[in-house]
């Protein structure tokens, strides 16, 4: 029996977790889940455990749960025998994303943000904020403001956490089978012995519905996401695409309508052309509002109101939010509230006051009514200009693919690389078609979410639920295909020798300029005359020249259109090339960040 080990080099264990499948025999055998965790490392280096599995057969196997959760039955597979043995870890060989396999080292900066270690580590940081909130508000009396020590406890609680206290959540969640309420348990557990915060361990998720948690937490992922990892590539995108339009600014192209010979451009303005529209779009995704709502179980603050009727809970949901750093979703309309009613008006109340029983409105409010979602407009809206972003990138992907296949770019090669398995000379554009089809994944992945999040039956289902789990998967890919740009373009050479050659080969280009002088001279019928003299026909500079020494136009007008080539017809495009600083201007993060 053949067996293969593969070493660290070929395998990358995901983070602490590891499952092994012991020998196959008339009984069925385990495979144990457990933990490899290092306290100190959020992420660690590869390690070493090696990874054997017998190559010689085909099999598919299924697992079944056992009595004991930590442990999974492997029925017996058919095509195995009783020695056979294979020792199976999760790695990048059977990951069954290419994100968490593949392509681990180029999207890996956006794990501690949008994985599940970060998902639960934004409900962490959600829930102390909110303790902390609780003990400044003075009609709360029992909880008390908190000593400096005991915030930085609670600070720090936030600031060293790492993946092994996920994994207690997660163990935490195997008996609640609820992973908010398991984020709860596990700070209560935490905080059990210090002597502040044990006595008001029950104002953890004080009025809160999970999604008071949830939608906060998946905002400052989104936040962080975009902010440290995906706006600065997206900025290096657009940046190479600047140094591409200077760089090249002087050196003139032929253009191509409809894929035929067109009037010249330089290739540093259609470079310019692209980073442009990039910088556009990631102006718009960059100012887009991250929402949030903090309105208990229905969003009526009801269970808030019965606690503590005195206090103005719509302002501390909203003050609580924006010290997250987001925005207070106000996506109602101006309307007073009678005794805990609403009632449709266009009053408006120019000052905080109580109306009805025990239910507060603040300035010209227009933010105290929510379901209890957040609706996930916002999100919609936030894919929705990533998409845009990226289908613009996936336009630069396909022209420089087109410019490579011309012969305008030679792709500088690496030793030892190969293009094709069976024609040796090939040199293949794979970074650029690497990143357009990342770019379709994750557009696609980007336009379901959508589509899909706006939409909750009644107060909320719980289908957006699994599917915000899966933003970083459309995320990844965006990442994957930026780096995949980047890499290619890096490779890039311009040959200047092809340039010229379509250049030289294409006289007609000057119909359009003759044709449009002989129009301010009044010479009779010119497109007509040009027409005659192009369409369908090869035609050279010396049928070209001939052309213009008989037209009827004064001297100085003719000696400048003798004076014209393909190379030098290309009105201000080099201008346009040499400027684009001056056009671009690149947003940091989100407003008010």
């Amino acid at each position: 029996m053949e067996v293969t080990s593969f070493s660290s080099s070929t395998t990358r264990v995901l983070p602490y977790t590891q499952l092994n499948f012991t020998s196959i025999t008339n009984s069925p055998s385990k495979i144990n889940l457990y933990n490899n965790c290092s306290k100190g490392n959020l992420f660690p280096s590869l390690q070493s455990s090696p990874a054997t599995f017998t190559v010689s057969k085909s099999f598919s196997c299924k697992a079944v749960h056992s009595a004991n959760k930590d442990t999974i039955f492997t029925p017996k597979v058919k095509g195995f025998g009783d020695e056979d043995v294979r020792v199976f870890e999760l790695s990048s060989l059977t990951a069954l994303s290419p994100l968490d396999g593949r392509y681990w080292n180029k999207v890996k900066d956006l794990a501690p943000f949008m994985s599940e270690y970060g998902l639960i580590r934004f409900r962490v940081i959600v829930e102390i904020h909110w303790l902390l909130m609780l003990s400044r508000i003075p009609e709360i009396t029992e909880v008390p403001s908190f000593t400096d020590e005991t915030q930085q406890f609670m600070q720090g609680l936030i600031d060293k956490f790492v993946v092994a206290d996920a994994l207690e959540v997660k163990k935490i969640e195997k008996v609640t089978n609820h992973d908010v309420k398991a984020v709860e348990y596990f700070l209560k557990e935490k905080c059990l012995s210090h002597p502040e915060i044990s006595k008001v361990l029950e104002f953890f998720h004080f009025a809160c519905t999970s999604e008071d948690i949830n939608n906060l937490a998946h905002a400052l992922m989104l936040k962080e996401a975009l902010n440290k990892v995906l706006f600065p590539v997206m900025d290096e995108v657009i940046g190479a695409m600047c140094t591409m339009a200077k760089d090249y600014a002087h050196i003139p192209m032929l253009s191509r309508t409809h894929g035929q010979p067109a009037s010249p451009t330089t290739l540093g303005k259609e470079m310019a052309i692209f980073a442009a529209r990039l910088s556009r779009e990631r102006q718009k995704v960059s100012q887009i509002e991250l929402l949030g709502k903090f309105g208990g179980a229905v969003g009526n603050y009801n269970a808030h109101i019965v606690a503590y009727p005195e206090i103005n809970w719509p302002k501390i949901a909203e003050d609580f939010v924006q010290s997250l750093g987001l925005t207070f979703n106000p996506y109602v309309t101006q309307e007073p509230i009678t005794n805990n009613h609403i009632h449709h008006s266009s009053i408006k109340v120019s000052k905080s006051v109580r109306v009805g029983r025990g239910l507060w409105y603040s300035g010209t409010s227009k933010k105290c009514h929510v379901q209890q979602i957040e609706p996930h407009d916002y999100m919609a809206s936030l894919f929705h200009s990533v998409i845009q972003f990226n289908n613009i990138l996936t336009d630069f992907d396909r022209d420089i693919w087109g410019y490579i296949s011309l012969g305008y770019f030679k792709q500088i090669t690496k030793a030892g690389e190969i293009g094709s398995s069976t024609m040796p000379h090939k040199v293949n554009p794979i970074d650029f078609e690497n990143s357009e089809g990342n770019l379709g994944k994750a557009n696609a992945g980007l336009s379901y979410l959508s589509m899909k999040l706006p939409i909750s039956r009644w107060q909320r289902d719980l289908t957006d639920s699994t599917v915000l789990r899966t933003m970083g998967e459309g995320l990844g890919h965006s990442l994957l295909a930026y780096r995949s740009t980047l890499q290619g373009i890096g490779k890039l050479q311009v040959n200047q020798t092809r340039l010229d050659e379509d250049l030289n080969q294409s006289w007609e280009v000057l119909a359009e300029p003759i044709q449009t002088v002989m129009r301010r001279y009044g010479v009779p019928e010119p497109y007509e005359k040009l027409k005659e003299l192009t369409r369908g026909r090869a035609v050279t500079e010396e049928s070209m020249r001939v052309f213009i020494q008989g037209l009827d136009l004064p001297q100085e007008a003719k000696a400048n259109l003798l004076k014209l080539t393909p190379h030098t017809y290309i009105g201000a495009a080099a201008e346009l090339a040499r400027t684009i600083d001056t056009t671009l201007n690149l947003v940091n993060g989100f407003r008010g960040v």
